[in-house]
């Protein structure tokens, strides 16, 4: 057995003094095997019998003991207190214990005793308690007979401040409380019957005024009034039915109770109105766990509009479920109150009776409504008009006389208006166009009133609910008793009209539409005889009808025949369009006083208010109405479109575009036009009046895609055909000044045109095409201009009879060019319009209509017809420069028909090249109005090359020349550059090159033959060969040529 060994842990903490740490030394070195729960001593027994030191062991365990011993007392001197103390309180347990019980004893017989006490009085003391409860109930009725002696006057004070809700309260309790058994019999309570019976129609009445006012916004807690009233904007919701179940904030315990709910919980029968993502408005079964979504699909954020406070017109109800869901409700005020009135009404059993005087009342209020609205819009319109009209005549006073009509007359410095062009092309007036007065001030009518019914249908909306839902409640809630009235089930599939009385939100609905198309067809002159005839069974029809009908059929709804008048403004110099009959009288609405031009191209106008109107209602109906909102007015508008509108729109302006382009003056080039080309028509360029017309009326037709984008597709159409028409008959009127002609023949041969694609005069005409293959050299340009010259050159002899003499016809196809090029820049232009994205009101998806733009297919169409366009104007121009070109060449083949053999020195050029030049210098003045700079240079660019080489090639066909014919061809040649260099576009340097070639070639004639060599071997590549050798050939007095001449040059030009 060790005696030593590491510090245990075992006997820690025991309570030693500081001065007798020795003992905790000890401790430390007594093994733990002696404080073993099972102590075995044979180990120790046999350690000290083998031990050596047998005796040392046993005094080391006696060391130990008395260590132990000593710690012992250690401990029980320290504990001995709490030992003491212990005894002492178990002792004091066990005597109040003893206590305890002896008290319980006592208590049990007490008891007993009094229950023998309690039992001997039980019958008298339940007599004393019956009495005790007769009498209070004595005493209560006491307080409820004078109570309901005041009612009356306490509800007409209520009335009188529009404390509707507590007035209904106080009625319907005061009504119960005189149905009970004890005051039923009471004869001074018959005065109060009567008087509360009469009460009840006045608060039915008083009621039903106030949700008439505010279904229409004419209310004191109506949005406009609120508006107007507090600085604060008050937002309303975009979906209605969201609004309506945002007053649905229920606790756990009134939604568990399905048959006590008054305040509309999501029973059956009920619409859930989806939030935008597709979900449920309540996403969990909080109490204010609502979707507040906007139609965009952000979260409301804002929700600092709606007061959590007690409204003004509930201050004086008393508690109950439904003002304490009226406090906790996310709604604007004016929800609120209309929730107020339908419960007020529901809580009166009025629901039915209500509904019908609200269907007798909607078409006249909605009639008024839209005509107080175009009254209020024309004084407007008048006050505005009177203050333009004093800002203009302060302009006259201070600024001078200012012209009357200066748009109208204002001229263009080739005396043409543009305006004035516009009026006698277009089937319409100016204030009918697109961009028009009339339409213009249709729009923004529409639009206003289509936005007061917005709001008037939205309190429609919620009101149609509200009833709907209290017409399906089956149990009256505990705490809102309601008055019966009627049988309280509820048939959804042929009761669900008459238990509201009619009204409904398919009814009101209805109503708002066929006054809407009772509107538009006043505005469009058209009469709807379905409308005129059966405007009420149809209303009645649609609003009796199931709304889950609705849906599998959705073929029902306003269907109407046109009838369409006779009704626009009257154009000036026109025997075609749409004219409006002054003696129809002005009735219905009154929308003549703001737009004085009716008739049916006002449509465009309508589409658009029509669209969005439609589609504010998509997005307020609930989901079971939702085909409501598809069928109706917004169909009407599309059918009118398709069936009158937009065939109208083709036939007129088809007749347009055909009198425009059939016109004697179509095709005229203007008499005076300007000296100078200019780029825009208003500063004079000379486009041609059919084209110009074109123009004009594609123009307008494109401008209807701007108010109805849905139809942009048959109106880019009707452009495409217009334009068709209009290429053809500028092929018609091309063709008939090139037919049969020299030129135009040259142009069809695919060698000729392939040439004058690769000319460097080309490069001109790739600014309007898409030719782009004049990647040529210098060195093969040459050779390109040489070989189309030689080409012409072999046409000779050429006719007069073949070209074209009459300067008409050029001055024609140089207008025409011009005009052709003008059209298809506008013709891209408007295809470009297409391209660009559309704007936000545009690309709106609604799944009650789109608008939508085909951005690929419809500038392709045009596309096509801008490049046919341009393709037509080149040729006209190609026909310009290769006509000039034969001209030149008719001309300069006189040389072949003459001797330059002169006797004396002429002063003149030859009359031929007089001519030629006087008449390029004529060509030239004429046609400048009507070309581009770049044009004229090359339409007439490309004489010099042609005179050049023909003027070379005529030597080859000379016999003589003398000193005096070689002047005489080079004054003819200075000539015809000076002619060239005249016109102020074309290139002198490339035509001076040309003609120089020419009088170096006829000076080699007087240089002797040694000069002659040695200028060939300077110059050797020149001219040709061919060329070099016919200076040999021709007879020049007084020159020696060598016998083998010919073979020496031939030797130079060999090498």
């Amino acid at each position: 057995m060790s005696r030593s060994g590491p510090r245990r842990g075992i006997f820690d903490g025991l309570p030693i003094p500081a001065e007798k740490s020795y003992l905790k030394e000890g401790l430390s070195r007594i093994d733990e095997s002696w404080a073993a729960a099972r102590f075995d001593s044979l180990p120790h027994v046999v350690h000290i019998l083998t031990s050596k030191d047998r005796e040392g062991e046993i005094q080391f365990l006696k060391e130990q003991s008395d260590l132990i011993e000593d710690v012992v007392d250690e401990v029980v001197h320290a504990y001995h207190h709490g030992f003491n103390k212990a005894i002492q309180n178990y002792s004091q347990i066990l005597r109040l214990f003893s206590e305890s019980a002896d008290s319980i004893t006592g208590l049990k017989g007490e008891m007993e005793e009094a229950k023998k006490l309690l039992g001997r009085k039980n019958k008298h003391l339940g007599q004393l308690w019956y009495r005790s409860l007769t009498l209070r109930h004595v005493l209560s009725l006491l307080d409820q007979v004078e109570d309901v002696a005041k009612v009356p006057a306490r509800i007409e004070n209520l009335m009188a401040e529009k404390q509707l809700y507590a007035a209904v309260q106080l009625h319907v309790q005061s009504v119960l409380i005189l149905e009970r058994e004890g005051l039923q019999a009471v004869g001074a309570l018959q005065d109060v019957r009567s008087d509360l019976t009469k009460l009840r129609g006045v608060l039915f009445y008083k009621i039903l005024e106030e949700l008439h006012g505010h279904l229409y916004n004419n209310g004191e807690y109506s949005s406009a009034t609120l508006s107007m009233v507090d600085s604060e904007e008050v937002p309303t919701s975009t979906a209605a039915g969201r609004l309506v179940n945002s007053m649905q904030p229920l606790s756990r315990r009134i939604r568990s109770m399905k048959g006590d709910n008054h305040i509309g919980g999501p029973v059956d029968g009920f619409p859930k109105v989806s939030s935008v993502d597709g979900g449920s408005s309540f996403d969990g079964p909080d109490d204010n766990s609502l979707d507040m979504s906007e139609s965009d699909g952000h979260t409301r954020k804002d929700s600092k509009s709606f007061s959590r406070e007690i409204p003004i017109f509930l201050s004086c109800a008393t508690p109950d479920e439904f003002l304490e869901s009226m406090i906790k409700a996310d709604a604007p005020l004016n929800v609120k109150y209309l929730r107020t009135l339908v419960q007020c009404l529901s809580m009166l059993g009025k629901v039915a009776a209500a509904g019908a005087v609200i269907c007798q009342r909607v078409r006249p209020t909605i009639h008024d409504v839209i005509t107080s609205k175009i009254k209020a819009y024309s004084e407007e319109a008048s006050k505005s008009s009177i203050d333009k009209a004093a800002k203009t005549s302060d302009v006259l006073h201070s600024n001078g006389p200012i012209p009357r009509f200066q748009m109208l007359k204002q001229k263009t410095k080739s005396g043409a208006s543009v305006m004035a062009a516009q009026l006698v092309v277009s089937p319409i007036s100016p204030a009918m166009a697109p961009t028009g007065d009339a339409q213009r001030a249709a729009t923004q009518l529409l639009k206003s009133i289509f936005e007061c019914l917005v709001e008037i249908l939205e309190n429609h909306i919620i009101v149609g609910e509200l009833l709907e839902q209290k017409s399906t409640s089956e149990v009256d809630n505990v705490n809102t008793p309601h008055i019966a009235n009627g049988d309280a089930s509820w048939n959804p599939d042929s009761e669900s009209s008459q238990a509201t009385g009619g009204f409904s939100v398919a009814f009101s609905l209805s109503v708002v539409q066929s006054e809407c198309q009772q509107l538009l067809c006043e505005i469009l002159r058209a009469t709807p005889e379905a409308a005129t005839a059966d405007a009420a069974v149809q209303t009645a029809r649609l609003a009796n009808k199931d709304p889950v009908k609705e849906k599998r059929d959705g073929s029902e709804g306003l269907s109407f025949a046109f009838r369409i008048t006779d009704a626009a403004t009257p154009v000036p110099n026109e025997g075609q369009g749409w004219r409006r009959n002054s003696n129809v009288p002005q009735e219905g609405y009154g929308t003549a006083s703001v737009i004085p031009d009716q008739g049916i191209f006002l449509a465009a106008s309508v589409y658009r208010p029509v669209f969005e109107f439609m589609n504010k209602i998509g997005l307020m109906l609930p989901q079971k109405y939702s085909q409501l909102g598809s069928d109706g007015l917004l169909a009407f508008v599309n059918n009118f479109l398709k069936e009158h509108f937009l065939p109208t729109i083709f036939v007129d302006y088809r007749k347009c575009v055909q009198q425009a382009i059939s016109s004697p003056a179509a095709f005229r080039p203007r008499v005076h036009a300007t000296s100078a080309y200019s780029s825009s028509v208003e500063l004079g360029r000379p486009v041609l009046q059919g084209l110009l017309a074109v123009d004009i009326i594609a123009k307008e037709v494109l401008g209807w895609v701007q108010l109805m984008p849905n139809y942009a597709t048959e109106l880019v159409e009707y452009v495409r055909t217009f334009l068709e028409r209009a290429h053809e008959r500028c092929r018609a009127s091309y063709m008939e000044a090139v037919l049969e002609k020299q030129s135009y023949i040259l142009l069809s041969r695919n060698d000729v045109e392939s040439l004058m694609r690769l000319e460097p005069a080309n490069i001109s005409l790739q600014n309007s095409t898409s030719e782009h293959d004049n990647n040529v050299t210098d060195a093969e340009a040459v050779e390109v201009e040489i070989e189309l010259s030689d080409l012409l050159l072999d046409m000779c002899p050429i006719k007069q009879e073949n070209l074209i003499h009459d300067d008409q016809k050029l001055i024609l196809l140089a207008s025409l060019s011009n005009s052709l090029e003008y059209l298809a820049d506008s013709v891209e232009r408007l295809g470009e319009s297409f391209i660009s994205p559309p704007t936000t009101s545009e690309s709106i998806n609604h799944s009650y209509g789109r608008h939508a733009r085909s951005s690929s297919a419809i500038p392709k169409g045009l596309a096509s017809l801008a490049n046919e366009y341009r393709r037509l104007a080149i040729d006209c121009v190609r026909v310009l420069r290769l006509e000039m070109q034969l001209e030149a060449i008719y001309h300069m083949q006189e040389m072949t028909k003459r001797e330059y053999v002169e006797d004396q020195d002429a002063e003149d050029p030859d009359d031929f090249i007089i001519s030629l030049t006087t008449q390029i210098a004529r060509r030239d003045e004429e046609m400048a109005p009507y070309i581009t700079e770049s044009k004229r240079n090359y339409v007439f660019g490309g004489i010099s090359s042609v005179a050049a080489n023909a003027s070379i090639k005529a030597l080859a066909q000379m016999k003589s020349i003398n000193l005096l014919g070689v002047q005489q061809i080079c004054r003819n040649s200075i000539a015809l550059e000076q002619a060239l260099a005249a016109i102020p576009s074309i290139d002198s340097e490339a035509v001076q090159q040309r003609l120089d070639r020419v009088r170096t070639f006829y000076e080699l004639l007087n240089l002797p033959f040694e000069s002659l060599l040695g200028f060939i071997a300077e110059q050797e590549y020149l001219f040709s060969a061919k060329e070099y050798l016919s200076v040999l050939k021709v007879n020049v007095p007084g020159r020696e040529i060598p016998v083998d001449a010919e073979r020496r040059i031939s030797q130079i030009l060999g090498h």
